[in-house]
């Protein structure tokens, strides 16, 4: 059974319609991902299946006894408890059940005096004290709270103390530690590095119950779910497979959407064209038929969208529209066609464009003997090996919070004097840099005031046509930027960058605050971008796509290390690199022979695993072929042809897809975990 089910349900405050008609389910093992537009809804829908708030319209069914689990944004989480003592509360049934256990270990110390009763008791509650990890619930939380970045030292701070993030990570830590029977949750990757973020994945990875959650982290999505629900204003649609998969399949769907909207267009262009030539002549009364006919249909196509009419007979489709009762004029009926448009093909949320200026040199950046770190500081932030970056290269400098990120980039900037060493900028560089704080912009400007800041040439309206194409429309010009949210600086920031035309950027974090529509856009544009990149984020995703070199901070060793080629040939490197060492150290201690076989066993691990990764390739493609046969063979049979013997070779045809489908999908979970 489901853990929620979902008919038809509706959200609105007021007038505003935030969702409407979506229906939906959440299996005992779903691993859900909900993604969409900032504004779209996502947050709203979280809350009503958690039941936080009522729907509208619409029902929604929970399994008996569903234990929910929500994590909001920003946790608002009050207490003047230690942290340790504030997550062990999460578990205070089994020290209830410990404290218990220890009461009746006192009164069975004397066997004489114990009641069999109580002896019987003793055994149930341990068993069940046993069964739910009761043994083993402390170190449990230490594994939680050290994955999710706290230290020991931090184990007995007052949470009064911490910071937002850190009450945000603590909400984070009980949630996991609870059993719920389903997680929701809203951008749990707020507030980790990447390491957290890579810890938090294997954990959701192995979680025995249902997960449903919003996250603008694509790598992360890729990593933990296995099903898309995609939220946007043309509608609500789910796809099989992680973030890559759902990206393949959307892409096809748009495609066969836009067929099917570019010949349903013909085909009303060519009714019209009859109904021309009919109209005055002896066919009249079938002219006039056919051009009720199609003036009902284009209003339909006009209100609810062809994916919404094809296959279906008039009686099904004038229950959701409304239509005039007269037919429209030829001359109205031809603008009204051609007026048309595919309400299915998303727009795209921004128009950002980076060009250059003019070509930087060869050599973009070097460093000799460079260290970092702070004037007052008593030793450097770390050391960095001599590197060199060329023209059209992306390094992606990565490390965990505070190990000095930023601090590298001011340096390259000149804005930070190195703690001893050398940075080398190239010839002819001009340098855009976008900070993760946006300290560049200016609180009491307006929006206006900030472009016309950066390109002192510009018109009233050119700067209103270009703010629109950053999502700032009409009187939005004039808004502070101290009044801005986070997105909204991220925004009217890269809008100045694109100004610059610098053949070198410096980026720290371009996609916080970003929703994925706009990450995807930022992506596309930066893997065109003919310049130099820079840049530190935590989005893998992001890193995946562009890096070229990756610069890692270890602030352990205070160094920097660097590795040649993409993240996913760096994550490949760590990991032969985590089998090496142990194999490494075991060597210089064992016989030949048995080093021999080890080195057999590791080669054969290796190969095993390029297997996997070559099989799941293949069963990706294949998933996304059988979707798309799929939806074929579903239209063919809403308008089935006349000879039934066609008829039931569709259908088994479809049954036999189905059927590799969900072997192909078990198969592709198996892999991907």
């Amino acid at each position: 059974m489901s853990l929620i089910t979902a008919y038809q349900i509706s959200k609105s405050y007021g007038p505003v319609d935030i969702f409407t008609g979506l229906s939906l389910q959440i299996p005992p093992d779903g691993r859900i991902a909900l993604v969409g537009a900032n504004g779209i809804g996502k947050t709203t829908l979280l809350r009503v299946l958690a039941d936080l708030e009522s729907p509208s319209g619409g029902k929604i069914q929970r399994a008996s006894g569903l234990q929910i689990g929500f994590l909001p944004q920003e946790a608002k989480l009050s207490s003047d408890l230690p942290l340790w003592e504030e997550v062990l509360s999460a578990l205070e049934f089994l020290r209830r059940r410990e404290k218990e256990l220890q009461e009746l270990e006192q009164q069975m110390e004397n066997p004489g005096k114990a009641a069999e009763e109580e002896i019987e008791r003793y055994g149930r509650l341990q068993a069940e004290f046993e069964r739910k990890g009761g043994y083993t619930y402390e170190s449990r939380v230490d594994q939680v709270l050290g994955g999710l970045g706290f230290s020991p030292e931090d184990y007995q701070r007052p949470l009064s103390k911490l910071s937002g993030g850190q009450r945000t990570r603590v909400f984070l830590a009980k949630l996991l530690l609870s059993n719920n029977d389903l997680l929701i949750l809203d951008e749990p990757t707020n507030h980790l590095d990447i390491q957290a973020i890579q810890w938090l994945e294997g954990y959701l990875k192995t979680y025995p119950g249902g997960i449903l959650l919003v996250s603008h982290d694509r790598y992360f999505i890729d990593e933990v779910c296995t099903h898309i629900w995609e939220m946007s204003r043309s509608g609500f649609e789910i796809y099989r497979g992680n973030y890559s998969a759902y990206l393949n399949q959307r892409q096809d769907r748009w495609a066969r959407r836009q067929e099917l909207f570019e010949a349903e267009k013909a085909r009303l262009e060519n009714e019209l064209d009859y109904v021309k030539r009919n109209i005055a002549g002896q066919r009249t009364s079938q002219a006039k038929g056919k051009l009720r006919r199609l003036s009902r249909r284009v209003q339909a196509i006009e209100q609810i969208g062809i994916q919404a009419i094809q296959g279906k007979n008039w009686g099904e489709i004038s229950e959701q529209v409304e239509t005039t009762s007269s037919p429209l004029s030829v001359q109205e009926a031809h603008r009204r066609i051609q007026s048309l448009q595919n309400p299915v093909q998303q727009p795209q949320n921004l128009s950002l464009d980076l060009k250059t200026r003019r070509r930087g040199g060869d050599l973009v950046i070097r460093t000799h003997q460079l260290e970092i770190g702070y004037p007052d500081g008593q030793r450097a932030l770390f050391s960095v090996p001599d590197i060199t970056l060329h023209r059209g290269e992306c390094a992606a400098l990565i490390g965990p919070n505070g190990a000095g990120k930023t601090s590298f980039l001011k340096t390259i900037l000149g804005q930070l004097e190195p703690w001893s060493g050398e940075v080398t900028i190239g010839a002819n560089l001009d340098i855009g840099y976008f900070a993760q704080a946006h300290e560049d912009l200016h609180p009491d400007y307006t929006l206006g005031e900030e472009i016309r800041a950066a390109a002192p040439g510009m018109l009233d309206q050119q700067v209103r046509d270009y703010l629109a194409r950053y999502l700032f429309r009409g009187d939005e010009v004039f808004k502070k930027v101290s009044v801005l949210s986070g997105g909204e600086r991220g925004r009217i920031a890269l809008a100045k960058l694109a100004l610059s035309d610098a053949n070198l950027l410096l980026l720290d974090e371009p996609t916080n605050h970003l929703d994925i529509p706009s990450q995807e856009i930022l992506q596309s544009v930066l893997g065109d971008y003919p310049g130099t990149i820079l840049l530190v984020s935590h989005d893998r995703y992001l890193i995946n796509a562009l890096a070229t070199q990756i610069w890692k901070i270890d602030p352990d060793e205070r160094g920097l290390d660097l590795f040649e080629g993409d993240y996913q040939a760096y994550q490949k490197h760590l990991r032969e690199k985590a089998l090496s060492e142990p194999e490494q150290k075991a060597g210089e201690d064992l016989p030949a022979e048995s080093y021999r076989e080890q080195k057999a066993a590791k080669n054969r691990a290796l190969a095993a695993e390029r297997r996997r990764e070559n099989r799941l390739e293949e069963v990706v493609k294949r998933i996304t072929e059988l979707e798309n046969q799929l939806e074929e063979l579903g239209a063919a049979l809403v308008s089935p042809p006349d000879d039934p013997g066609e008829i039931v070779a569709l259908g088994k045809r479809y049954g036999s897809a189905e059927d590799e489908l969900e072997d192909l999908l078990k198969e592709w979970e198996s892999l991907a975990g």
